[in-house]
């Protein structure tokens, strides 16, 4: 009984580190645009995903036929809403977690994100990584449609927002990418927050 359990450990473990060296890196870029941080420095980034991918092996059992790459997203998705949540909010007293048809305890990611920032950031900050310029709503709208392909509804759902509203804002957040970056005030270094 004992061997047995203990193959079942380490096959579970091979097949873990299979799916992270396959996914991580495309996980962790998805990270690294959601936390608004440079490429090569990005340690929020690498926390979300550790944490997310923490939850994926606690569950890796539990999958059957699920795919964990989508399991890892969506638990991306809701660390980087909480994340940001928690730092908009401090100190709320009384504020208890909603539910969500999926996930008892979690709040959806619209009512966690609306006007949230991370800690050494601005709402839209200048410099920093890639979608900095972006809310955290925003971004996680923007790394889902576009970056990581899904679908409208699905991002509706995974948000918690309506369809036409998830558009509007990837419409929103896409004028923004290609509108002309802020110029930083005379006397200030690039690529710092104002």
């Amino acid at each position: 009984m004992r061997e047995r359990r203990s193959n079942q450990h380490r096959r579970r473990t091979r097949e873990f580190e299979a799916f992270v060296a396959g996914a991580g890196g495309r996980l962790l870029h998805a990270a690294t645009l959601l936390t608004a941080e440079p490429p090569d420095d990005n340690p929020r980034a690498r926390r979300l995903l550790t944490t997310a991918l923490a939850e994926t092996y606690a569950r890796w059992h539990r999958l059957h036929g699920e795919d964990p790459y989508d399991r890892t997203r969506q638990e991306l998705a809701a660390r980087f809403a909480r994340a940001a949540w928690r730092f908009h909010r401090p100190g709320v007293r009384g504020v208890s977690p909603g539910t969500t048809r999926h996930r008892p305890g979690v709040r959806p990611a619209a009512k966690l994100l609306k006007g949230a920032a991370f800690p050494g950031t601005t709402q839209r900050r200048a410099g920093g990584g890639l979608l900095a310029r972006l809310t955290p709503q925003e971004r996680l709208i923007l790394v889902l449609r576009l970056y990581e392909g899904v679908a409208e509804e699905q991002t509706a759902a995974l948000v918690g927002l309506p369809a036409d509203r998830v558009r509007a804002i990837c419409t929103r957040a896409i004028a923004t990418m290609r509108s002309t970056p802020p110029t930083p005030p005379a006397g200030t270094a690039p690529g710092v927050a104002t």
